[in-house]
Formats: structure tokens, sequence, C-alpha cells
């Protein structure tokens, strides 16, 4: 079997599991695949249960590393729109003058170095060796990866994080201590970090997608949620992302009952403009009225990205959409053109984080832009305020307290 129909089975393995997880497959293999994956589920819902008890009674311990830890992330799979939320609240904290660095584990990131396992074994228990340091995709003044090595989260947030350490490692304890020793950083933010129990945060934005917050409230792999529902618990802060503006009265009592009193931060996703892929050029939003587009995506909730296109005015004639995190072929890409130019489209868009995945070595015949989202805060800008500010006067005081 040829490379690209492997990769193509495995693409079509894929959608079939992800549309049995969100209840959108029925007939006799989806039933028989439901059943599989629930008692998964039971097995995986177990070992977190015993994970969480270790950590809680000190039987593993996390490792404080003398600075103050934020940590980001939420109870599901799936795009809670987590990034744009890192780069404010990273952009906020540097405004303030305080040394960020944002330590991600760089999922699908491909490793810059060429170490096997007989490598590591070698070094760690034969002669003793030091880990190899964290990937450094910004050192707070230049972009030193690109988003194949970097991943395509942690290349964004440097690209649009002047001044901010961006660093890479599944061993976010090593890259924490990495940054305050190497760049002298004072505020760490764990990325996505809610499930990495090694290193406490102080304060714990919790995410939630507001157009789809606990899926189907089952466990991994039957359901998105990585650890129970009840957890929200574990949140200082809880962010409600991809918000419409519409009270939402279930959701809001769900949280509370979990975890009474938590100040509740509503946002929403709000585009820009459109920015040129690999290029300068730049146009308003209101260049997509009435025009005939096409959109393609890699990303795991498309139909919001396509949303914001029609809700501009376009005529959205194409669509393309891949598996979250894609890395685009010029096979594909060359592919979508040909269709989209004989369509007859002015113009196609993609999101930010699959332009990142977009190489820079291809021209393409019909231009091509990505849609630029930032954070707009709905209801809770006094709750983001004190949030923000909470990190600065606390790190203030154990200052004041130490000297």
């Amino acid at each position: 079997m040829s490379s690209s129909n492997t990769k193509r089975l495995l693409t079509q393995l894929e959608e079939f599991a992800v549309e049995v997880v969100n209840d959108r497959r029925r007939g006799k293999r989806a039933v028989a695949f439901k059943i599989f994956l629930r008692a998964l589920s039971m097995i995986y819902a177990s070992l977190i249960h015993l994970r969480f008890f270790l950590y809680g009674n000190r039987i593993l311990k996390d490792q404080p590393l003398g600075c103050l830890v934020v940590v980001v992330g939420n109870l599901t799979v799936g795009g809670t729109g987590k990034t744009p939320v890192v780069e404010k609240f990273a952009r906020s904290l540097h405004n303030r003058g305080r040394k960020v660095a944002i330590l991600s584990r760089g999922y699908k990131s491909k490793d810059i170095r060429k170490e096997g396992f007989g490598d590591k074994l070698w070094r760690t228990y034969v002669t003793g060796g030091e880990p190899p340091p964290p990937k450094v995709v910004s050192d707070g003044q230049r972009l030193l990866l690109d988003s194949e090595h970097a991943g395509d989260e942690p290349f964004m947030l440097a690209k649009n994080l002047p001044g901010v350490v961006v660093l890479v490692d599944k061993d976010r304890v090593k890259s924490g201590s990495y940054a305050i020793r190497k760049f002298g950083c004072d505020t760490l933010i764990l990325d996505d970090g809610m499930q990495y129990l090694p290193l406490k945060g102080r304060l714990n934005l919790l995410l939630v997608d507001k157009s789809n917050p606990f899926g189907n409230g089952k466990m991994l792999p039957r359901g998105i949620l990585r650890e129970p529902i009840r957890h929200l618990k574990r949140a200082s802060y809880v962010f409600l992302t991809k918000s419409d503006g519409r009270p939402d009265p279930e959701l809001d009592a769900l949280i509370q009952k979990h975890n009474p009193g938590v100040d509740v931060i509503e946002c929403a996703h709000r585009p820009q403009f459109l920015q040129e892929v690999n290029g300068e050029g730049r146009l308003e939003l209101s260049e997509l009225k009435n025009r005939r587009i096409g959109a393609f995506s890699g990303i795991a909730v498309p139909q919001s990205f396509e949303g914001f296109l029609r809700n501009f005015g376009a005529n959205l004639l194409y669509t393309r959409r891949f598996m979250d995190h894609h890395r685009f072929d010029a096979n594909e890409l060359l592919e979508i053109v040909d269709e989209a130019k004989a369509a007859g489209l002015d113009f196609i868009v993609t999101t930010e984080k699959d332009a990142v995945r977009i190489p820079d070595t291809i021209s393409f015949s019909i231009p091509l832009y990505y849609l630029r989202l930032e954070i707009d805060i709905m209801r809770g800008a006094e709750d983001f305020e004190e949030a923000v500010s909470r990190v600065c006067f606390t790190e203030k005081v154990e200052r004041k307290l130490t000297v």
C-alpha cells in the first residue's frame, strides 16, 4: 500500500472514531465500537482517579520551582480556543512588567534532536548525563524554530508575543527551571496544563467551550472529558469561550454547583482582519461581503471558523476540512488551489493555526489569507483584570516577605 493510501486510510479511521465519540455515526460497527470505547473509558477513569489520589495524598509530589505558576487548560480535548486566551493573559502580564515564559508540550511537534531510545538509556543510566534542554521557540527577542519543530500553538504564541519566552518540552518542570535559570523569568504560564500535576499552579484558569461544554459527559475515549466534570472545583477562574452572548443558566448553575462562588469570565473570539499567508498583504473584514471565497482548515471545530466568514457576508462556495493539527503536503495544497480556481473564487481563507503549517516555499496562483482572531471579554472584564493583578500582587508580597 502506498504512503498516500495509508495516510488516507488512517484519516478515514480517525474521522470514524471522532464521529462515533460525538454520536454522529449509526450502524452495527458504530455500536460495537461504542461498547469497546466504553470499556476503555472505565479503565481510563480509574487511572485518572488513582493519579489524582496519589498526588492529592502526597504519595507522588509536585515539584515547586520558587516561581509563580499560572495554569491554563480545560477538562476536555478539542478546541476550546485556548491559544488566544493564553496570548491575551501573557501579553497582559508582560505589559505589567512581568518576565513571562510559556511552557508547552508542543503537541505533534517534530524533535530536533536525533536521539533514539537507546541513546536516552545510555545517557540517563550509564553516563548519568544531563537531559537535553527544552526547545526554545522564542527567547523573547527572536523566533528560533518553525511550526514543524515548535508545534502549531507554541509557534503562533512566539510569533505574536515579542518579549515573552516560549519553551517546548514534555517535562514542564525541566522547562520551567530552564526558563528561570536561563532567561530570569518570574512568571510561568503552563499551556494546556490542567492535567500536568508535577508542576502545581498558583492560579488555574479553566476554559470551557460554551458551545459544547463537556460533549456527551463521558470520559475519554468514549467522550471528550480528560477528567470528571466535578473537577471544575479545581479552577481559580472559569473562562467561558466561544460565547454568543446569550445567557446559559444551566451551565452557570453546573459551574457554581461544583465550584461555588468562582468568578466566571465570558469571552468570544472576534475576527480582526484577513492577513496574507506568507506575505504582507492585509484585507479588512468588509472585503468578505459578497465575495466568492473558499475555506480550508485542520482544526477541532471548523464550523465556527466557517461561520465567521458567512457572518461577514462571504459567499462560501468551497470548503475542505482536515483533522486537527493536520500537516499539509504540497499535493493537497495545490489540489485546493486548482479546485478553487475551477470554482472561480476570488480568494481562499484558512485559520491562523493552519497558516503556520503552510510552507513558504509553495507559491499560490490565487490569493490566500488567514483569519486573525482575538479574545473579546463580554462578561467579567473586572475579574480578568483581577486575575492579572493577582499574579503581580502575589509576587510583590512574596518578594517583600523574603527581604
